[in-house]
């Protein structure tokens, strides 16, 4: 069994991105930049967007950090919304989800420009994805794909169990598999024997959100596991898969934390540069 070992590979990434900025502003272009929407004072939104913004400035991009009192209306985030796709200083919007109870957080990301789309989950972004045609892809299923294949792992043919159909994951991963040539089943809590799907898995992406979901023995010899769960347990950080008797069975396998998740800021910034860059190109 061999480690995937999520925060090298995210540096590995994020340095790669901040030689390509770097390139990018050399040659005469103005430097990315990510604007991020925070509505109220959900401590952990707060800490996912100040990493955000500090990942930005590692890499040589410019930070727009939006902080919103808790009442502001939904009107007034669509209005900040409309500005930023109007500003050609930012390259990526972010809206960390969820928002207030009385904000609708899906609907507001859908006035999101789809190019400055840089979470991937516009409608249009969505249809790109299923259609295999240019566009921003979310975030957590690119990093999931860049692990894949900095591990060498040939998806060609293999057989690509997914248990979760999130707009979040479970459907962009699935896509993605798809479109690397990968037979790709989407299992989901209605699937009949989900034990017996999962054990046909040459690679397993686990997407539920359920604690220790995916059983040891649910694994094939010799699988490719993923594990995008992050779920807490007696106080401690665990993933969806039943983690050392999987990785018993399994050839490479994540570990949570430090697998999927040091991927989506990587991917995030990888996002904002391309945004950038097909701007420009306009």
């Amino acid at each position: 069994m061999t480690l995937i070992d999520g925060k090298a590979i995210a540096q590995e990434v994020r340095n790669e991105i901040r030689d390509e900025v770097a390139e990018w502003v050399a040659a005469g272009n103005e430097a990315p930049g990510l604007a991020t929407v925070l509505v109220g004072d959900d401590p952990a939104s707060a800490v996912y967007v100040g990493g955000k913004q500090k990942a930005c400035a590692e890499v040589g991009m410019r930070g727009f950090d939006h902080r919103l009192a808790a009442d502001t209306s939904e009107a007034e985030v669509r209005a900040l919304l409309h500005q930023l796709n109007a500003d050609p200083a930012v390259s990526g919007i972010l809206l960390q989800l969820p928002p207030p109870p009385h904000i609708d957080g899906p609907k507001l990301t859908e006035e999101i420009a789809p190019g400055k789309d840089v979470d991937g989950l516009t409608p249009i972004s969505t249809g790109l994805l299923h259609k295999n045609l240019p566009g921003l892809r979310p975030c957590t299923p690119l990093g999931c794909m860049e692990l894949l294949k900095r591990h060498d792992v040939d998806l060609s043919g293999a057989e690509a169990v997914v248990v979760g159909r999130s707009d979040l994951v479970g459907k962009p991963i699935s896509a993605l598999l798809l479109q690397a040539n990968a037979t790709v089943t989407t299992a989901h809590s209605r699937t009949k024997d989900l034990a017996e799907v999962c054990r046909r898995a040459d690679v397993l992406v686990a997407a539920v959100g359920v604690a220790h979901l995916i059983k040891g023995d649910w694994v094939k010899e010799g699988a490719v596991v993923i594990d995008v769960g992050m779920n807490r347990l007696d106080g401690k950080l665990t993933g969806d898969v039943e983690f050392e008797a999987a990785a018993e069975r399994a050839r490479l396998i994540t570990p949570v934390p430090g697998g999927v998740g040091p991927m989506t800021i990587a991917m995030l910034l990888r996002n904002t540069l391309q945004a950038a860059k097909a701007a420009a190109a306009v």
